[in-house]
C-alpha cells in the first residue's frame, strides 16, 4: 500500500511560525505552501520550494482567501468569478516561483474557511475544481475524504487525493471535532500513530465514539503549526514504515503516473 504524508507550510505571518518547515520537510512527502493570501511571502515560499527539493518533497500551493488578518480562517461570499480568480492567481504564484527553482507545483489543497466551506458546499467545490483543471489538467486536488471536494473533483476527472488528519478527531458523522471542544485535538504523537495507522490499515475514519466510516484514504495530514508536530510527523512516519507502508510524494503515487 502506497500513502503520502504532507503538511502546511511556508505559513509565516503573526499567528504561525516556521521554525519547524526544515524539520518537517525531512520527514513528510509532500509540503502545501501558503501563497501570500493568508501567510507567507515570495521569500519564504523560495525557501520552502528549495528545502522541499533538497529533500525530494513534491510541493502544492495552499490557497485561501485574501484575509491575512484572520490567517484565512474568516468564511467570506464571493462570487464564481472571484474564487476561480483567487485560486487561479494563487497556483500561478507558486508556479512562478517553483519553476524558477526547478521545481513543479504538483497539487493544490485549499486553506482554512475557503476548505471548511467547499468541503460543504458542492457548488464551490466545483468551481474549486474547474478552477485547476483550467490552470493544468494534471495538477492533483489534494480534498479531505468524503467531502464535497471529493464528489465534485471525481465527476469533473480531475486526479483526487483523498487525505485524513493526524492530529484531529473525528465526529460520528465523519465531520471534525470543532476546535471549540476539548477532544478536537489529537496532543500525543504516539495516540496519533495509533489512530493514523488504525484509519489507514481499515480504510475507515476512527470517530472518537469508535465509530468506524469507511473511506478512500491516500494522504494524511500532519498539521505543522502544532508543539508536538514535528514529533507526531516521526512517530507516525516511523509506525507507518513499520506496518509495511510505502511511502511516496503525491506525484509519484501509482495512481497518478
Amino acid at each position: 500500500m502506497e500513502i503520502n504524508i504532507n503538511c502546511d507550510l511556508g505559513e509565516s505571518s503573526k499567528f504561525c511560525s516556521t521554525e519547524n518547515d526544515p524539520l518537517l520537510l525531512k520527514i513528510v512527502n509532500s509540503a502545501n505552501i501558503a501563497c501570500g493570501y493568508h501567510a507567507g511571502d515570495k521569500q519564504t515560499m523560495e525557501k520552502t520550494v528549495k528545502i522541499s527539493k533538497e529533500n525530494n518533497v513534491s510541493v502544492g500551493a495552499h490557497p485561501s482567501f485574501n484575509d491575512p488578518e484572520n490567517f484565512g480562517r474568516k468564511r467570506l461570499n464571493l462570487s464564481s468569478s472571484e474564487i476561480t480568480k483567487l485560486i487561479t492567481d494563487q497556483i500561478n504564484i507558486l508556479s512562478n516561483i517553483s519553476d524558477k527553482l526547478g521545481m513543479k507545483v504538483t497539487h493544490v489543497k485549499p486553506h482554512g474557511a475557503l476548505n471548511n466551506m467547499a468541503c460543504e458546499d458542492y457548488d464551490l467545490a466545483k468551481i474549486i475544481s474547474e478552477s485547476i483543471l483550467r490552470v493544468n489538467k494534471d495538477l492533483i486536488f489534494l480534498v479531505p475524504t468524503g467531502s464535497q471536494m471529493e464528489k465534485a473533483g471525481t465527476k469533473l476527472g480531475i486526479k483526487i487525493a483523498t487525505e485524513i488528519f493526524a492530529d484531529r478527531n473525528y465526529e460520528d458523522d465523519g465531520n471534525l471535532v470543532s476546535r471549540s471542544k476539548n477532544n478536537a485535538l489529537v496532543t500525543d504523537p504516539k495516540v496519533a500513530k495509533k489512530h493514523v495507522i488504525k484509519m489507514v490499515e481499515n480504510q475507515a475514519l476512527n470517530c472518537y465514539s469508535g465509530k468506524q466510516i469507511p473511506c478512500k484514504i491516500d494522504s494524511i495530514c500532519v498539521h505543522g503549526d502544532g508543539e508536538s508536530a514535528v514529533s507526531t510527523a516521526k512517530e507516525i512516519k516511523e509506525g507507518l514504515i513499520k506496518s509495511g507502508i510505502i511511502l511516496k510524494p503525491l506525484d509519484k503515487m501509482k495512481k497518478f503516473i
